[in-house]
């Protein structure tokens, strides 16, 4: 009989405890909106190398997992457990843990699309659509792969069912230089997020040359790691998409009655040090995309398709002919109307009635004579 082969779970091994709070919770002091919500009521896909749902900070935050790679549930790179924990990664401040994630009461649902850092296009196509098909609200993707019409459609998919999509902006590639636009971070209507460093600026990584809707911190990141441990001075996009994807959870949350356009144009009016190339909107703001009081037009605007104005006919000079001779009539006839009803008054009143207009005449002839 076939036997199952046997699957090496060897992650790199993190550290036992973190001292110190790290940056990026400094920076974003996302802890502020949670006096308003928490993510509570909001599943996030995490599409990834899976999830261990047996960290301290996930137990009980990862709802469902699936595996598409036909191996087994269990994360053995650790980039999907990292990815989890920043998006929801439980508050343990009590026990001493200065790491957590941005929204904890969202929660995971793990797809697990690769054991490594890259994978199968159309199995990340496939991961997209099974994660709408289970109800997430939002979809990370800390992953970067090239245009494909499978994963086009994937993302068309997810749209349709008001999926919220976040994407890595990807990585440049120092090996070759080769630098070219991220999928499906490229596509429309998905929040492709760049990485920035601890003083604000663009992350020399990361690739500005896909359209960047935001960016968030994505260099020296500190987050969960399998085997139940933490990771330190991770770097990428991949590590900044989730920041982005747990404010997505935070938004939604707060306001469930918007659409997915609306959030994407919700988290660039309310990013703060845009303009600089690579950087798109600029640095993500928790506090203000959760709080801030967008006008109803501009929420209208970023979900209304566009208008498209019908082409004037062509005039055709008969009916316009037609027509003013129409409109003349119209005019006349108002006008003898209105003529009469101001003459017929004064005219009864000198003796005047219809049918006997010549009678004064003669009468008077008479008298005369």
């Amino acid at each position: 009989p076939a036997t199952t082969p046997v699957v090496r779970c060897e992650p790199e091994p993190g550290v036992a405890e973190v001292t110190g709070e790290p940056w990026p919770q400094q920076r974003l002091r996302f802890d502020r909106v949670w006096r308003l919500t928490r993510g509570e009521g909001v599943t996030v896909a995490v599409v990834d190398s899976g999830v261990d749902a047996t960290h301290p900070q996930l137990s009980g935050v990862v709802v469902r997992q699936e595996d598409l790679t036909g191996t087994d549930r269990r994360d053995c790179v650790g980039h999907g457990t990292a990815v989890a924990g920043i998006i929801a990664g439980r508050d343990l401040t009590s026990r001493g843990v200065p790491v957590m994630g941005v929204a904890p009461d969202a929660r995971i649902l793990s797809i697990k699309q690769t054991e490594g850092r890259s994978g199968d296009v159309s199995r990340l196509a496939r991961a997209i659509r099974r994660a709408a098909d289970l109800g997430a609200d939002v979809i990370n993707v800390s992953v970067q792969a090239q245009d494909h019409p499978a994963l086009k459609s994937a993302v068309t998919y997810a749209h349709d069912k008001d999926t919220v999509i976040v994407a890595a902006a990807g990585n440049v590639k120092q090996d070759d230089g080769a630098v070219a636009a991220a999928y499906p971070a490229e596509y429309p209507g998905v929040i492709a997020v760049g990485s920035a460093s601890p003083d604000g600026a663009k992350s020399e990584f990361s690739n500005g040359v896909t359209r960047i809707s935001v960016t968030a911190p994505g260099a020296g990141i500190t987050s969960a790691w399998t085997g139940g441990g933490y990771r330190t001075e991770l770097d990428g996009t991949s590590f900044a998409a989730p920041f982005v994807s747990g404010v997505v959870a935070l938004i939604r949350a707060r306001h469930p009655e918007l659409d997915h356009w609306q959030i994407k144009r919700r988290l660039e009016r309310t990013a703060e040090g845009g303009g600089a190339a690579g950087t798109g909107a600029g640095l993500v703001n928790p506090l203000l995309a959760v709080t801030s009081v967008i006008p109803a037009t501009e929420e209208r605007e970023a979900a209304a398709p566009p208008i498209v104005l019908a082409r004037a006919p062509v005039p055709d000079a008969r009916k316009q002919a037609i027509a003013v001779a129409i409109a003349a009539g119209a005019v006349g006839a108002t006008a003898l109307v209105v003529f009469v009803a101001l003459m017929l008054p004064r005219a009864r009143g000198r003796g005047w009635r219809a049918g006997n207009a010549q009678r004064p005449a003669r009468a008077s002839a008479r008298e005369t004579r």
